[in-house]
C-alpha cells in the first residue's frame, strides 16, 4: 500500500511516523521520563492515535479514550476502571455518545500501568481519536431485544478485529480524518445512522436478512449531512469485508487538504454517488446487489425503563445516566448492581445512558429499590430521559461553553415550567460546530459559542428544531441564532416547547412538522450582540 500524505499539519505529524500514529508508543518512555512539558505539537496530536489526550482546560491531566464496540462492557471492566479512574485520575468518568467511557484526570507517566491494567480485563484505549475509524456503535440490546431483525454485533466484533485488532492495525490508521461506522439490526433507530460516515441498517432482500448501506453522513465540519443510501444490500457474513473495502477507498481516495473538508462526505460530493459505489464494486470484485427493503420503522427507542428480552422470563433495565457522567463511586455501584441483579453485562447507549441485561422479572422489584437508581432513574423526566450533552469547557480543547451544567440547568427549569409527564423530547447540547453532541439530530438542539454582549463576552447558544434520523432523516432547522445563557433562555425554550405541543395538537393525530414560528426577531435580549464567537 502506497502512504498518502496531505498538505495539513496532521498530515505532516502523520508522515513523521512512516503514516502510522501507532508509532508514538515508541516515545512513550520518553514522555514518562520528560513529562508533559517535553510534549510538541505534534507529539500531543499523535498521542490521541493512542487513546491518550491532552486537554488544555487541564494541563497535565489527560484524558483516556477506551474502546468498547457496540457499547457492550462488564461489570469486571468497570470495576477495573472506576478504581483507575479513583487512584490515578480525578473519579469524574463520562459515557460518550459512541457508547464507550473517557477517564480524566490522570499524568503521563501512569498511562503504561493504566494500559496493562486495561489489558487485564480486555480493554485498550487504540485508535480512539484523530484519524482512525472510531469506536464502532450498534444497538446496545443486539441479540435480547424482541425488536431485531437480526443480532448484529458479530459483525460489529469482526469489523472491530479487521480495523483495530488486540493492538491497532496500520492499515487503518491514515485516514484523511476520522471515520464513524455504526452497524445496526435494531428495528427501532437507536443509533443516528445518518449522521455516520458508514452504517448498516436492517434490511431483506427476498428471504434474506442483512442490511442496506448508507454512507457520507457527518456532523460538523459546515453542519449535518445526512447519509445517502449506497443502493447496496449485504449480508451478515459478507458486510465487515464490504465496509473494510469501504474505508480503503476513503483512505485511498479522501481529500487531504483543508481539515474541514477531509470527511467522507466530501469524497462523496466531489465524486458523485454513482461513482463513489463503482470503486467499491471495483475493490469488491464484483457486482454488489441492489438494496432491498429497510425494515426500519419510524419510531425511535432510547432502550431504557423496563423491557422484555427475547428470553423469556428475562428483562432489561435502562438507566438514565444524566448527561453520561459519574463518579468512580456510582461506576463501582453499577457494576454491583449487574452482578446482584442480573448477568453482570452493562450496554452503553449513543443517548450516553447505560442498560442492565439479562434480569430476571421477579427481581426487578428490588433492583427499583436500589439507592443508584434515585440518580440514574429508569423512569426520568421527558426532559432528562433523552438529554445528551457533549463534554464541555469543563474538559474539551475546543468547546465554547459549559454543556454539561447549562444542560442540567435547562432541563431543571423545564420541568418546573412544564411539568415532569409527557412524551420525552430529544435535547441535544453541543459545545462548539463540531457538533459532538449531535445537535443537529435532535427535537431540540443547542450548538454553544461565546458573544460579545454590552462589552462582556457570554455564553450563548443558536437552538434547532426537528432535527431526526432514521427513515425520514432531516437535519435540524436553526430558528434562533443567538441566544444567551441566562436567566431568559428557558423561558425561550419552554415558549418553544408549548407552541410545538400546541402544534401537535391541531394536527388532530396526523403526523406532521412542529409548528414552530419562532424566530429571532421575537426573542429580546435586551443587550446588542457584536459578534457571534463561532
Amino acid at each position: 500500500m502506497a502512504v498518502v500524505y496531505g498538505s495539513n499539519a496532521v498530515e505532516t505529524y502523520k508522515a513523521s511516523k512512516g503514516g502510522d500514529g501507532l508509532r508514538i508508543r515508541e516515545d512513550l518512555p520518553r514522555f514518562v521520563r520528560e513529562g508533559w512539558q517535553s510534549l510538541s505539537a505534534a507529539d500531543k496530536e499523535l498521542l490521541k492515535w493512542v487513546g491518550v489526550f491532552f486537554r488544555k482546560p487541564t494541563p497535565g491531566a489527560f484524558m483516556m479514550r477506551l474502546r468498547m464496540p457496540n457499547g457492550f462492557t462488564n461489570s469486571c471492566q468497570l470495576r477495573v476502571v472506576a478504581e483507575l479512574s479513583r487512584r490515578l485520575g480525578n473519579s469524574v468518568l463520562d459515557i460518550t455518545t459512541r457508547q464507550q467511557i473517557q477517564l480524566r484526570g490522570f499524568v503521563i507517566e501512569s498511562v503504561p500501568e493504566l494500559w496493562a491494567r486495561l489489558r487485564g480485563v480486555d480493554l485498550h484505549s487504540l485508535q480512539t481519536g484523530m484519524d482512525n475509524v472510531r469506536n464502532i456503535n450498534g444497538c446496545p440490546l443486539a441479540g435480547v431485544t424482541p425488536r431485531e431483525a437480526l443480532d448484529a454485533s458479530a459483525v460489529v466484533f469482526e469489523l472491530e478485529r479487521l480495523i483495530v485488532g488486540p493492538d491497532g492495525n496500520p492499515e487503518f490508521t491514515n485516514l484523511p480524518r476520522k471515520l464513524n461506522v455504526t452497524v445496526t439490526g435494531c428495528l427501532e433507530n437507536c443509533t443516528h445512522s445518518e449522521s455516520q460516515d458508514i452504517a448498516l441498517v436492517p434490511a431483506r432482500k427476498a428471504e434474506r436478512i442483512g442490511f442496506n448501506v448508507l454512507v457520507g453522513g457527518k456532523m460538523g465540519s459546515g453542519g449535518f449531512t445526512l447519509a445517502s443510501p449506497l443502493d447496496v444490500f449485504v449480508e451478515p457474513d459478507q458486510a465487515p469485508q464490504l465496509v473494510a473495502e469501504i474505508i480503503r477507498v476513503y483512505r485511498d481516495h479522501g481529500p487531504r487538504g483543508a481539515r474541514a473538508r477531509c470527511r467522507l462526505a466530501f469524497l462523496i460530493a466531489d465524486w458523485g454517488l454513482a461513482r463513489f459505489r463503482a470503486e467499491v464494486v471495483a475493490r469488491w470484485g464484483r457486482e454488489l446487489p441492489a438494496a432491498g427493503e429497510d425494515l426500519r420503522v419510524s419510531g425511535h427507542t432510547d432502550h431504557l425503563g423496563v423491557q422484555p428480552q427475547k428470553q423469556a422470563g428475562l428483562v432489561s433495565v435502562g438507566l438514565c445516566v444524566p448527561l453520561g457522567r459519574m463518579h468512580a463511586d456510582e461506576m463501582e455501584e453499577l457494576a454491583r448492581l449487574a452482578d446482584t441483579y442480573g448477568n453482570g453485562e452493562i450496554r452503553l447507549t449513543t443517548a450516553q445512558n447505560a442498560v442492565l441485561t439479562h434480569v430476571p422479572a421477579g427481581r426487578v422489584a428490588a433492583l427499583l429499590r436500589e439507592d443508584l437508581l434515585r440518580r440514574f432513574s429508569p423512569a426520568a423526566s421527558p426532559f432528562f430521559r433523552r438529554l445528551v450533552a457533549c463534554t464541555g469547557t469543563d474538559f474539551c480543547n475546543l468547546a465554547q461553553i459549559d454543556t454539561k451544567r447549562r444542560a442540567m440547568e435547562l432541563a431543571h427549569a423545564l420541568e418546573q415550567r412544564l411539568g415532569a409527564a409527557g412524551e420525552p423530547l430529544s435535547i441535544h447540547w453541543s459545545g462548539c460546530p463540531a457538533g459532538c453532541g449531535n445537535h443537529q439530530a435532535a427535537d431540540l438542539g443547542f450548538r454553544g459559542f461565546r458573544v460579545n454582549i454590552d462589552g462582556r463576552l457570554v455564553e450563548a447558544v443558536a437552538i434547532y428544531v426537528a432535527g431526526r434520523t432514521g427513515p425520514g432523516a432531516r437535519a435540524g432547522e436553526e430558528i434562533l441564532a443567538m441566544v444567551p445563557c441566562d436567566e431568559r433562555l428557558p423561558e425561550v425554550v419552554a415558549d418553544i416547547i408549548r407552541r410545538q405541543r400546541c402544534g401537535e395538537a391541531r394536527c388532530s393525530g396526523r403526523t406532521a412538522e412542529p409548528a414552530l414560528m419562532l424566530n429571532s426577531e421575537e426573542v429580546a435580549f435586551g443587550a446588542t450582540a457584536t459578534g457571534t464567537g463561532d
